[in-house]
C-alpha cells in the first residue's frame, strides 16, 4: 500500500500539470486578448473617438499614449500581486487578475466618447488602462509559474514556459478577428459609434472562460513544497529588492530588443501602414493576424528548442538576428508590394519569436522560489515602461520628425545592442532533457527554491 501511494500522487501531480499547461495557454491568451484589442483600437479609431484633432499625427500620438498608460501600471500590478503569489500562492493571485483584466475590458466597451463626454471620456478611458496595466502586471508571471512549477516540468521547462508565451499570438489572432468582424458587421458610421465596443464587451465571455480553467488547477508543486517547509518570505518584494535587484534590472534590459521590436511589428506598423504608407485597414490587419498565426507555432518551437541547445543561447541568437533585420524589416514594408509587406510582417514575428519562446522560462529560472512570482513578474513587466510603452510613441514622433522609417530601424537596432549586453551578463540556468533524476542539471531549478 504504501508503495502505491507515491504512484497515486505522482499521476495527480501529472494530471494537474496538463491542466495547468491548459490553464495557462488559454488564461494568458484571453488576458491578452483585452490587451491587445485596446492596442488595436488605439492605433486605428480611439484617435477619432477620444481625440479628434486636424492633425492626423497628434491624435495618434494621443490615442497611443492612451495605450502607454497601461504599460506604466504594469509593474506596479508585479510588485502588488507579485507579493501576494509569493505569499498565499499561484493560483489565488491569478483569479484576481483574471477578474481585474477582465472587467476592465468589459468598461472600456462602455465608456463615452468625445462627442459624448468631452475630455471626461478620455479620463475614463485611461483610467479603466491602468486598470487593465495592473492586472496584466501581476497576470504573467503566475501563468507562467503556473506551466512551469510542477515536478513533471523537469527537462522540458522551455517548452512550457513558452505556453504563456503561446498566449500572446493567440491573443492577438482573437482580438484581430473580432476587431475586424465588428468591423465588417457595420458600416463606418455605426463602426464609429457602436461597432468598435463589441470586441471590448465580448470580454466577459472569455473572462468567464478563464475562470472556469484556473479554478479547475490546484496551487503548484513548487509552492505547496515552500509552504510545507516554511520558507515563504513574509515581504518578498522588499526582499527581492534589497537583494536581487541587479538579476530584476538586467532581465528588464534583456527584453528590450524583443519587447521594443514586438509593438513596433504589431500596434505600431497598423498606425504607420493606414496613416504614413496609406494602406489599407484591412490590409494591414490580414498582415499581422497571418504573422500572429505563424507565430503560434514558432513560439512554441523556439520554446521547445532552448530545452535542446540552452535558453540564453537562443535569445542571443535572437536579438543578433533581429539586430539584421531591422533595416530590411523598413524595407520590405515601405515598398509598394503587398505581397513584400507580408513576408516583412510574418518575418518579425518569427525572429522576435525567438527571444519570446524561452524567455518565461529564462526569466523564472534566474529566481529563487521565495520570491519567484514577485522576481519574474517585475522584471519582465518594467520593460513596459523602459521598452514596449514607449516604442509606439518614440516611433511616431520618428517619422514626423524625419518622414523616414530608417531613424525606426536605427531605434530598433540600438535596443537589440542594449538587450544583447544584458543577456551576457545574466547567467545560464538551462536544465538539459538528458538529465537524470537527481544530476545536478536537473536539480538546478529545485535548489533555487531553497536559495
Amino acid at each position: 500500500m504504501s508503495n502505491n501511494a507515491p504512484a497515486k500522487h505522482n499521476v495527480s501531480d501529472s494530471r494537474m500539470a496538463r491542466r495547468a499547461m491548459l490553464a495557462s495557454a488559454v488564461g494568458s491568451a484571453i488576458e491578452w486578448y483585452d490587451f491587445y484589442v485596446y492596442g488595436l483600437s488605439a492605433a486605428l479609431i480611439f484617435n477619432h473617438l477620444f481625440f479628434p484633432s486636424s492633425n492626423a499625427y497628434s491624435g495618434t500620438l494621443l490615442a497611443l499614449s492612451t495605450f502607454f498608460a497601461g504599460f506604466l501600471t504594469r509593474p506596479l500590478g508585479a510588485m502588488f500581486f507579485g507579493h501576494f503569489g509569493d505569499r498565499l500562492g499561484r493560483r489565488t493571485v491569478l483569479l484576481a487578475t483574471t477578474l481585474m483584466m477582465g472587467l476592465g475590458t468589459f468598461f472600456v466597451g462602455l465608456a463615452p466618447t468625445h462627442a459624448v463626454a468631452g475630455m471626461w471620456g478620455a479620463v475614463i478611458l485611461v483610467a479603466l488602462r491602468v486598470v487593465q496595466g495592473i492586472g496584466v502586471g501581476g497576470d504573467w508571471g503566475g501563468s507562467v509559474l503556473m506551466a512551469t512549477e510542477w515536478n513533471s516540468a523537469d527537462g522540458k521547462r522551455g517548452f512550457l514556459g513558452s505556453l504563456p508565451q503561446f498566449g500572446s499570438p493567440l491573443g492577438l489572432i482573437t482580438a484581430t478577428i473580432v476587431t475586424e468582424a465588428s468591423n465588417r458587421l457595420f458600416t463606418s458610421d455605426s463602426y464609429e459609434s457602436i461597432g468598435w465596443r463589441i470586441p471590448f464587451l465580448f470580454s466577459l465571455l472569455l473572462t468567464a472562460l478563464t475562470l472556469f480553467l484556473r479554478l479547475r488547477v490546484r496551487e503548484t508543486t513548487s509552492f505547496a513544497e515552500a509552504k510545507q517547509t516554511g520558507s515563504l518570505r513574509r515581504a518578498p518584494v522588499a526582499y527581492l529588492i534589497r537583494h536581487h535587484w541587479r538579476t530584476v534590472i538586467k532581465t528588464t534590459l534583456m527584453r528590450t530588443g524583443q519587447n521594443t521590436g514586438f509593438y513596433l511589428f504589431t500596434t505600431f506598423v497598423l498606425s504607420y501602414g493606414v496613416t504614413s504608407l496609406h494602406r489599407e485597414r484591412s490590409t494591414m490587419l490580414v498582415a499581422v493576424l497571418v504573422a500572429a498565426m505563424i507565430s503560434l507555432g514558432s513560439t512554441l518551437f523556439w520554446g521547445a528548442l532552448s530545452d535542446r541547445i540552452g535558453r540564453k543561447r537562443l535569445i542571443l541568437i535572437g536579438i543578433a538576428v533581429m539586430f539584421c533585420f531591422a533595416i530590411p524589416y523598413y524595407v520590405l514594408i515601405d515598398s509598394e508590394s503587398s505581397v513584400l509587406l507580408f513576408v516583412g510582417v510574418v518575418l518579425s514575428m518569427i525572429i522576435q519569436d525567438m527571444q519570446y519562446g524561452p524567455q518565461g522560462s529564462f526569466i523564472a529560472e534566474s529566481f529563487p522560489a521565495d520570491v519567484r512570482y514577485s522576481g519574474a513578474s517585475l522584471g519582465y513587466q518594467l520593460t513596459s515602461i523602459t521598452s514596449g510603452g514607449p516604442a509606439p510613441l518614440i516611433a511616431t514622433a520618428l517619422v514626423a520628425t524625419y518622414q523616414s522609417s530608417i531613424a525606426i530601424a536605427v531605434y530598433l537596432m540600438i535596443a537589440c545592442g542594449v538587450a544583447f549586453v544584458a543577456t551576457l551578463m545574466l547567467p545560464s540556468v538551462d536544465q538539459p532533457p538528458a538529465s537524470k533524476p537527481g544530476s545536478r542539471p536537473q536539480a538546478v531549478y529545485r535548489a533555487t527554491e531553497r536559495a
